[in-house]
């Protein structure tokens, strides 16, 4: 099961309680204060890593909590740090709190951590209170609560390149053909029911990774359909592939397929339609589609388009090097660029 979005209540470790307590020993009856400090509880930390891809063990156990300190003892015994609960989630999770509504982490680098819920100060012993004109303090703190919140999890892959395209357009073909990820492929629509993350792999241990977001229909910005849900997943794709049936499959006009992509991914963010694309017409070994494909290119003078065949094969090395020349390129020019703070 693939899960891109739950909610889940985090609660760090209460801090354990300082001890009240004296030296007893045979020959100092009047000892002192000896009580020792609690201990201070566990935080709630985020942890991004690499090998998790959804957020499915989130989503049947929404509560977590970290461990409590232990309370202080006699004879100046701290109590032990609770232990710290470490949530793994996948690198592109988008973590919101549910009460404000704002973006409070996210996780985008292997290993990266972020202490979301912070753990309460363990008490003080009577230790601390003793002075010159207060030798016996029978007076100890209690340990300081955990911090606490509910918090929505949104999972917006990280990917190099995003694929998107009409039901039965031949997105889940490409994506087997290209890359070792194998989804369900079918004569009907909506065979990919989830976003597929693929890896194109390269010579000289170069790779890119491809984001195959279920077919998008008219009015999927709207909520209709399944893709609505999982555009989210191309948001931080450097680069758009945009899938078309050439062929014009169930008398569909690719013309207007293109036209009405453009216009979802417009509806859902205009910021979207200023992403680098590139147009692959697929299908294109049937008898009919190149009379579109020219149909096609008169109407969209300006597109960048790349002909291949899911089916036979034609044109997808092309495909593979055209990704990784563009993709590189576009790394380049990021690397270039000042940062944000400069620009501003």
């Amino acid at each position: 099961m693939f899960v891109d979005e739950c909610t889940v209540k985090l609660a760090a470790g209460d801090g354990g309680r300082g001890c009240i307590s004296f030296r007893r020993e045979k020959y100092e009856p009047w000892g002192g204060p000896n009580g020792g400090d609690g201990g201070r509880g566990g935080d709630v930390i985020l942890v991004g890593d690499d090998d998790t891809n959804n957020l499915v063990d989130y989503k049947y156990q929404p509560h977590w909590r970290a461990g409590r300190g232990e309370h202080g003892l006699g004879s100046d015994q701290h109590g032990k740090d609770g232990e710290h609960c470490r949530l793994r989630l996948p690198l592109g999770t988008v973590v919101i709190d549910e009460s404000t509504g704002k973006v409070v982490a996210e996780l985008i680098e292997d290993g990266q951590e972020i202490v979301l819920c912070k753990g309460g100060n363990g008490g003080w012993g009577n230790t601390h209170f003793k002075s010159s004109t207060f030798q016996a303090p029978k007076r100890a703190n209690p340990g300081l609560p955990g911090e606490t919140g509910t918090f929505r999890l949104i999972l917006k892959s990280i990917a190099d390149i995003g694929l998107v395209g009409f039901p039965n357009a031949g997105k889940s073909s490409l994506t087997r053909a290209i890359t070792k990820a194998r989804p369900k492929t079918a004569a009907y629509p909506f065979t990919t029911l989830h976003p597929q993350i693929g890896v194109i792999e390269y010579p000289d241990d170069k790779r890119l990774l491809l984001a195959d977001v279920p077919g998008l229909i008219e009015g999927a910005s709207e909520n209709r359909g399944l893709g609505h849900r999982f555009l989210r997943h191309i948001e931080r794709c450097a680069l758009l592939l945009v899938l078309v049936d050439m062929a014009g499959t169930d008398a569909r006009d690719p013309r207007n397929d293109y036209k009405h992509l453009l216009r979802e991914l417009e509806l859902y963010d205009p910021a979207l339609l200023e992403k680098p694309r590139l147009v692959v017409a697929n299908k294109m070994d049937v008898e009919a589609a190149a009379a579109n494909l020219a149909k096609f290119k008169q109407r969209y003078a300006k597109a960048d388009v790349l002909e291949i065949s899911c089916l036979t094969g034609d044109g997808l090395p092309k495909l593979r090097k055209e990704l990784l020349k563009r993709v590189a390129a576009l790394r380049r020019r990021e690397k270039m660029s000042p940062p944000r703070s400069a620009r501003a």
